[in-house]
Protein backbone atom coordinates (compact mmCIF):
# COMPACT_ATOMS: atom_id res chain seq x y z
CA UNK A 1 0.00 0.00 0.00
CA UNK A 2 1.12 3.24 -1.08
CA UNK A 3 -0.79 6.54 0.16
CA UNK A 4 0.24 9.81 -0.75
CA UNK A 5 -0.81 12.92 1.07
CA UNK A 6 -1.47 16.60 -0.29
CA UNK A 7 -2.41 19.68 0.88
CA UNK A 8 -1.71 23.15 1.45
CA UNK A 9 0.85 24.47 3.45
CA UNK A 10 0.33 23.92 7.05
CA UNK A 11 -2.49 21.92 6.46
CA UNK A 12 -1.10 18.95 8.83
CA UNK A 13 0.17 16.60 6.07
CA UNK A 14 3.20 15.94 7.91
CA UNK A 15 1.02 14.98 11.13
CA UNK A 16 -1.19 12.68 8.59
CA UNK A 17 1.66 10.96 7.65
CA UNK A 18 3.80 11.00 11.12
CA UNK A 19 0.55 9.43 12.53
CA UNK A 20 0.92 6.31 9.79
CA UNK A 21 4.55 6.03 10.88
CA UNK A 22 4.47 5.96 14.47
CA UNK A 23 0.85 4.06 14.48
CA UNK A 24 0.75 1.58 11.52
CA UNK A 25 4.30 0.99 10.46
CA UNK A 26 4.61 3.25 7.27
CA UNK A 27 7.94 4.13 5.54
CA UNK A 28 7.92 7.23 4.55
CA UNK A 29 9.41 7.32 0.65
CA UNK A 30 10.76 11.03 -0.37
CA UNK A 31 10.47 12.36 -3.94
CA UNK A 32 12.85 15.35 -4.53
CA UNK A 33 11.44 18.92 -5.44
CA UNK A 34 11.07 19.92 -9.24
CA UNK A 35 9.27 22.56 -9.45
CA UNK A 36 9.90 25.95 -7.51
CA UNK A 37 9.57 26.72 -3.75
CA UNK A 38 6.11 28.08 -3.87
CA UNK A 39 6.43 32.02 -2.33
CA UNK A 40 3.38 30.57 -0.06
CA UNK A 41 5.79 28.67 1.79
CA UNK A 42 8.03 31.59 2.30
CA UNK A 43 8.69 34.29 4.90
CA UNK A 44 7.96 38.37 4.38
CA UNK A 45 11.51 38.04 3.22
CA UNK A 46 11.34 35.31 0.90
CA UNK A 47 13.12 32.85 3.55
CA UNK A 48 11.71 29.20 2.93
CA UNK A 49 10.37 28.57 6.12
CA UNK A 50 11.17 25.26 7.18
CA UNK A 51 8.63 22.37 8.36
CA UNK A 52 10.15 20.39 11.56
CA UNK A 53 8.40 17.61 10.42
CA UNK A 54 10.11 17.83 6.88
CA UNK A 55 11.85 14.29 6.91
CA UNK A 56 15.63 15.13 6.16
CA UNK A 57 18.25 13.05 4.62
CA UNK A 58 18.28 10.60 6.54
CA UNK A 59 14.48 9.62 7.20
CA UNK A 60 12.76 7.41 4.66
CA UNK A 61 14.07 6.19 1.42
CA UNK A 62 14.90 9.14 -1.31
CA UNK A 63 14.34 9.95 -5.03
CA UNK A 64 14.65 11.65 -7.79
CA UNK A 65 12.28 11.35 -9.35
CA UNK A 66 8.76 9.63 -9.61
CA UNK A 67 9.03 6.81 -11.81
CA UNK A 68 12.01 5.68 -9.49
CA UNK A 69 9.98 6.25 -6.82
CA UNK A 70 7.34 4.12 -8.46
CA UNK A 71 9.60 1.22 -9.07
CA UNK A 72 10.91 0.67 -5.79
CA UNK A 73 7.26 0.36 -4.26
CA UNK A 74 5.80 -1.64 -6.89
CA UNK A 75 8.17 -4.45 -5.78
CA UNK A 76 7.62 -4.14 -1.90
CA UNK A 77 3.88 -3.24 -2.42
CA UNK A 78 2.71 -5.74 -0.07
CA UNK A 79 4.68 -3.24 3.00
CA UNK A 80 3.25 0.18 3.79
CA UNK A 81 4.78 3.53 2.25
CA UNK A 82 3.51 7.63 2.12
CA UNK A 83 4.28 10.24 0.83
CA UNK A 84 3.82 13.85 1.20
CA UNK A 85 5.83 14.87 -1.77
CA UNK A 86 2.58 15.24 -4.13
CA UNK A 87 2.61 18.25 -5.71
CA UNK A 88 1.31 18.57 -9.00
CA UNK A 89 -1.20 16.35 -11.66
CA UNK A 90 2.11 15.08 -13.66
CA UNK A 91 3.06 12.98 -10.84
CA UNK A 92 -0.22 12.17 -9.49
CA UNK A 93 -0.85 10.41 -12.80
CA UNK A 94 2.64 8.68 -12.48
CA UNK A 95 1.59 7.20 -9.21
CA UNK A 96 -2.35 6.13 -10.18
CA UNK A 97 -1.25 3.45 -12.48
CA UNK A 98 -0.64 1.25 -9.90
CA UNK A 99 -3.75 0.22 -8.05
CA UNK A 100 -2.00 0.11 -4.35
CA UNK A 101 -1.94 3.68 -4.10
CA UNK A 102 -4.57 5.92 -2.44
CA UNK A 103 -4.60 9.46 -2.72
CA UNK A 104 -5.01 11.79 0.74
CA UNK A 105 -5.62 15.46 1.08
CA UNK A 106 -5.60 17.32 4.23
CA UNK A 107 -6.84 20.70 4.15
CA UNK A 108 -7.67 23.66 6.81
CA UNK A 109 -9.21 27.40 6.76
CA UNK A 110 -6.96 29.28 5.10
CA UNK A 111 -6.90 31.79 8.62
CA UNK A 112 -6.31 28.07 10.90
CA UNK A 113 -3.11 27.42 8.23
CA UNK A 114 -1.63 31.15 8.33
CA UNK A 115 -1.96 30.89 12.26
CA UNK A 116 0.20 28.04 12.47
CA UNK A 117 2.37 29.71 9.58
CA UNK A 118 3.03 32.06 11.93
CA UNK A 119 3.75 29.75 14.58
CA UNK A 120 6.25 28.30 12.30
CA UNK A 121 7.61 31.39 11.22
CA UNK A 122 8.06 32.24 15.12
CA UNK A 123 10.05 29.06 15.98
CA UNK A 124 12.48 29.41 13.38
CA UNK A 125 12.81 33.46 13.76
CA UNK A 126 11.47 34.60 10.89
CA UNK A 127 8.62 37.35 9.75
CA UNK A 128 5.32 35.72 8.78
CA UNK A 129 3.83 37.27 5.58
CA UNK A 130 0.73 39.24 6.64
CA UNK A 131 -2.75 37.67 6.46
CA UNK A 132 -3.58 39.49 3.16
CA UNK A 133 0.01 38.49 1.69
CA UNK A 134 -0.43 34.58 2.76
CA UNK A 135 -4.36 34.95 1.06
CA UNK A 136 -2.66 35.69 -2.64
CA UNK A 137 0.17 33.53 -1.93
CA UNK A 138 -2.59 30.69 -0.98
CA UNK A 139 -4.40 31.52 -4.52
CA UNK A 140 -1.70 31.60 -6.30
CA UNK A 141 -0.35 28.23 -4.30
CA UNK A 142 -3.67 26.54 -5.07
CA UNK A 143 -4.79 28.12 -8.59
CA UNK A 144 -1.77 28.62 -11.08
CA UNK A 145 -2.35 26.99 -14.09
CA UNK A 146 -0.44 23.69 -14.46
CA UNK A 147 1.59 23.64 -11.02
CA UNK A 148 -1.91 24.58 -8.82
CA UNK A 149 -2.77 22.16 -6.18
CA UNK A 150 -6.45 22.31 -6.60
CA UNK A 151 -7.36 19.85 -8.70
CA UNK A 152 -4.69 17.11 -7.02
CA UNK A 153 -7.23 17.93 -3.52
CA UNK A 154 -10.23 17.45 -5.47
CA UNK A 155 -9.08 13.90 -7.03
CA UNK A 156 -8.35 12.65 -3.83
CA UNK A 157 -10.45 9.43 -2.55
CA UNK A 158 -10.42 10.70 1.03
CA UNK A 159 -10.33 14.51 1.46
CA UNK A 160 -9.82 15.47 5.11
CA UNK A 161 -10.39 18.70 6.97
CA UNK A 162 -8.03 19.42 9.77
CA UNK A 163 -9.42 22.76 11.38
CA UNK A 164 -8.32 21.56 15.19
CA UNK A 165 -4.68 22.58 17.01
CA UNK A 166 -4.78 19.35 18.42
CA UNK A 167 -2.80 16.95 17.50
CA UNK A 168 -4.53 13.98 19.79
CA UNK A 169 -7.85 14.69 18.43
CA UNK A 170 -6.80 14.71 14.45
CA UNK A 171 -5.54 10.73 15.39
CA UNK A 172 -8.53 10.15 17.50
CA UNK A 173 -10.11 10.76 14.18
CA UNK A 174 -7.90 9.05 12.33
CA UNK A 175 -8.39 6.03 13.92
CA UNK A 176 -11.94 5.99 13.10
CA UNK A 177 -11.55 6.06 9.62
CA UNK A 178 -9.16 2.80 9.33
CA UNK A 179 -7.40 4.33 6.46
CA UNK A 180 -4.79 1.42 6.29
CA UNK A 181 -8.56 -1.05 5.46
CA UNK A 182 -7.97 -2.91 2.13
CA UNK A 183 -10.96 -2.11 0.56
CA UNK A 184 -9.51 1.12 0.09
CA UNK A 185 -7.31 -0.56 -2.63
CA UNK A 186 -9.90 -2.99 -4.10
CA UNK A 187 -13.72 -3.26 -3.34
CA UNK A 188 -14.88 -6.64 -1.42
CA UNK A 189 -17.79 -8.20 -2.73
CA UNK A 190 -20.00 -6.32 -0.47
CA UNK A 191 -18.93 -3.03 -1.73
CA UNK A 192 -18.37 -3.85 -5.19
CA UNK A 193 -22.25 -5.00 -5.37
CA UNK A 194 -23.41 -1.87 -3.11
CA UNK A 195 -21.69 0.58 -5.95
CA UNK A 196 -23.35 -1.27 -8.45
CA UNK A 197 -26.99 -0.46 -6.38
CA UNK A 198 -26.02 3.19 -6.52
CA UNK A 199 -24.90 3.45 -9.79
CA UNK A 200 -28.40 1.71 -10.77
CA UNK A 201 -29.98 4.32 -8.73
CA UNK A 202 -28.80 7.17 -10.88
CA UNK A 203 -31.55 5.80 -13.31
CA UNK A 204 -34.12 6.43 -11.03
CA UNK A 205 -36.51 8.63 -12.57
CA UNK A 206 -39.14 9.00 -8.81
CA UNK A 207 -39.70 11.82 -7.46
CA UNK A 208 -39.43 10.21 -4.14
CA UNK A 209 -35.93 9.23 -3.78
CA UNK A 210 -33.21 7.03 -5.59
CA UNK A 211 -32.77 3.30 -5.35
CA UNK A 212 -31.43 0.96 -6.89
CA UNK A 213 -30.92 -2.55 -6.46
CA UNK A 214 -28.78 -5.83 -7.87
CA UNK A 215 -29.89 -9.61 -7.24
CA UNK A 216 -26.25 -11.62 -7.11
CA UNK A 217 -26.16 -15.29 -7.07
CA UNK A 218 -22.51 -16.72 -6.91
CA UNK A 219 -21.00 -13.86 -7.18
CA UNK A 220 -22.44 -12.98 -10.33
CA UNK A 221 -24.90 -10.23 -11.09
CA UNK A 222 -28.40 -12.04 -12.15
CA UNK A 223 -30.20 -8.28 -12.72
CA UNK A 224 -30.47 -5.11 -11.55
CA UNK A 225 -33.08 -2.31 -10.95
CA UNK A 226 -33.96 1.03 -9.94
CA UNK A 227 -37.35 2.59 -9.09
CA UNK A 228 -39.82 4.42 -11.09
CA UNK A 229 -43.07 4.00 -13.20
CA UNK A 230 -43.43 1.19 -15.73
CA UNK A 231 -42.48 0.14 -18.93
CA UNK A 232 -44.80 2.47 -21.16
CA UNK A 233 -45.99 4.68 -18.58
CA UNK A 234 -45.23 8.43 -18.35
CA UNK A 235 -41.65 8.97 -16.16
CA UNK A 236 -42.40 9.77 -12.63
CA UNK A 237 -40.17 12.57 -13.16
CA UNK A 238 -42.65 14.28 -15.99
CA UNK A 239 -45.48 13.73 -14.04
CA UNK A 240 -46.42 10.13 -14.80
CA UNK A 241 -47.29 9.13 -10.84
CA UNK A 242 -49.41 11.38 -8.94
CA UNK A 243 -48.46 10.43 -5.18
CA UNK A 244 -44.93 10.84 -5.98
CA UNK A 245 -45.60 14.05 -7.83
CA UNK A 246 -47.77 15.81 -5.13
CA UNK A 247 -44.93 15.04 -1.87
CA UNK A 248 -47.24 12.40 0.15
CA UNK A 249 -45.47 11.51 2.77
CA UNK A 250 -43.43 8.23 3.20
CA UNK A 251 -46.18 5.52 3.94
CA UNK A 252 -49.18 7.42 2.75
CA UNK A 253 -51.26 7.16 -0.26
CA UNK A 254 -49.78 4.19 -1.48
CA UNK A 255 -53.01 3.04 -3.69
CA UNK A 256 -52.34 6.19 -5.94
CA UNK A 257 -48.46 5.51 -6.52
CA UNK A 258 -47.23 3.96 -9.63
CA UNK A 259 -43.88 3.55 -9.24
CA UNK A 260 -42.49 -0.11 -8.97
CA UNK A 261 -39.74 -0.30 -6.41
CA UNK A 262 -36.18 -1.20 -7.04
CA UNK A 263 -36.29 -4.37 -5.71
CA UNK A 264 -39.48 -5.49 -7.52
CA UNK A 265 -38.04 -4.30 -10.69
CA UNK A 266 -34.98 -6.29 -10.43
CA UNK A 267 -37.28 -9.63 -9.16
CA UNK A 268 -39.14 -8.82 -12.32
CA UNK A 269 -36.01 -8.98 -14.55
CA UNK A 270 -34.14 -12.30 -12.72
CA UNK A 271 -37.56 -14.25 -12.86
CA UNK A 272 -38.23 -16.63 -10.44
CA UNK A 273 -36.33 -19.77 -12.03
CA UNK A 274 -33.30 -17.59 -11.94
CA UNK A 275 -33.31 -16.77 -8.35
CA UNK A 276 -31.75 -20.07 -6.23
CA UNK A 277 -30.74 -20.69 -2.47
CA UNK A 278 -27.81 -18.22 -1.87
CA UNK A 279 -29.32 -15.63 -3.97
CA UNK A 280 -28.37 -12.24 -2.51
CA UNK A 281 -30.02 -8.99 -3.06
CA UNK A 282 -28.17 -5.32 -2.63
CA UNK A 283 -30.01 -2.52 -2.43
CA UNK A 284 -28.41 1.04 -1.06
CA UNK A 285 -31.78 1.19 0.62
CA UNK A 286 -33.59 -1.02 3.20
CA UNK A 287 -36.53 -2.12 1.39
CA UNK A 288 -40.14 -1.82 2.02
CA UNK A 289 -42.47 -3.76 3.95
CA UNK A 290 -44.25 -4.82 0.67
CA UNK A 291 -40.89 -5.60 -1.29
CA UNK A 292 -39.46 -7.24 1.93
CA UNK A 293 -42.69 -10.40 1.29
CA UNK A 294 -41.40 -10.49 -2.17
CA UNK A 295 -38.37 -11.10 -1.39
CA UNK A 296 -38.72 -13.73 0.96
CA UNK A 297 -41.67 -15.11 -1.74
CA UNK A 298 -38.99 -15.88 -4.14
CA UNK A 299 -36.19 -17.45 -2.00
CA UNK A 300 -33.52 -14.77 -1.51
CA UNK A 301 -31.07 -15.68 1.21
CA UNK A 302 -29.65 -12.82 2.18
CA UNK A 303 -30.35 -9.03 1.93
CA UNK A 304 -27.68 -6.24 1.98
CA UNK A 305 -28.67 -2.71 2.21
CA UNK A 306 -26.73 0.84 2.90
CA UNK A 307 -28.96 3.02 4.44
CA UNK A 308 -31.73 2.84 6.65
CA UNK A 309 -35.29 3.34 6.11
CA UNK A 310 -38.78 4.52 8.53
CA UNK A 311 -40.11 0.74 8.25
CA UNK A 312 -36.69 -1.27 8.88
CA UNK A 313 -38.29 -2.75 12.46
CA UNK A 314 -41.04 -4.59 10.16
CA UNK A 315 -38.96 -5.50 7.19
CA UNK A 316 -36.35 -7.19 10.05
CA UNK A 317 -39.17 -9.25 11.31
CA UNK A 318 -40.96 -10.08 8.36
CA UNK A 319 -37.30 -11.56 6.70
CA UNK A 320 -36.32 -12.83 10.18
CA UNK A 321 -39.59 -15.20 10.08
CA UNK A 322 -38.91 -16.43 6.59
CA UNK A 323 -35.27 -16.79 7.41
CA UNK A 324 -33.58 -14.37 5.12
CA UNK A 325 -30.82 -12.92 6.99
CA UNK A 326 -30.80 -8.80 6.68
CA UNK A 327 -27.69 -6.77 7.14
CA UNK A 328 -26.90 -3.33 6.86
CA UNK A 329 -23.19 -3.12 4.94
CA UNK A 330 -20.98 0.32 5.60
CA UNK A 331 -18.00 0.71 3.71
CA UNK A 332 -14.96 2.90 4.20
CA UNK A 333 -15.32 6.53 4.68
CA UNK A 334 -14.36 8.55 1.46
CA UNK A 335 -15.17 12.12 0.06
CA UNK A 336 -14.83 15.16 2.57
CA UNK A 337 -14.60 13.74 5.97
CA UNK A 338 -14.23 16.93 8.94
CA UNK A 339 -11.96 15.63 11.35
CA UNK A 340 -13.15 17.75 14.58
CA UNK A 341 -16.43 17.40 13.83
CA UNK A 342 -15.55 13.12 13.78
CA UNK A 343 -13.51 13.54 17.56
CA UNK A 344 -16.62 15.25 18.93
CA UNK A 345 -18.89 12.82 17.58
CA UNK A 346 -16.81 10.16 19.29
CA UNK A 347 -16.30 11.69 22.26
CA UNK A 348 -20.28 12.29 22.40
CA UNK A 349 -19.24 16.12 22.64
CA UNK A 350 -20.37 19.24 20.71
CA UNK A 351 -18.39 20.08 17.67
CA UNK A 352 -15.70 22.49 18.12
CA UNK A 353 -16.21 24.04 14.69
Amino acid sequence: MLIGICGGICAGKSSVASYLIEEHGFKRVVLARTIPTPSVEKSASEIHVPDDEEPSIEDGVHFEDVETLLDFVTKRWRERWVTTDIRDESVLEVLLRRPFFILVSVDAPVTVRWERFKARCAKNALTPPELSDFVLRNDEHLYLPITGLAPLLHRAQLRLLNSSNSLAAMRASLRSLDLTNEERLRPSWDQYFMQLASLAAQRSNCMKRRVGCVLVREKRVISTGYNGTPRGVVNCNSGGCPRCNAGEHAGTSLDTCLCLHAEENALLEAGRERIRDGSILYCNTCPCLTCSVKIAQVGISEVVYATGYNVDTTTAAILREANVKLRQYSPPREGLVDLTFDTARALNEPSLA
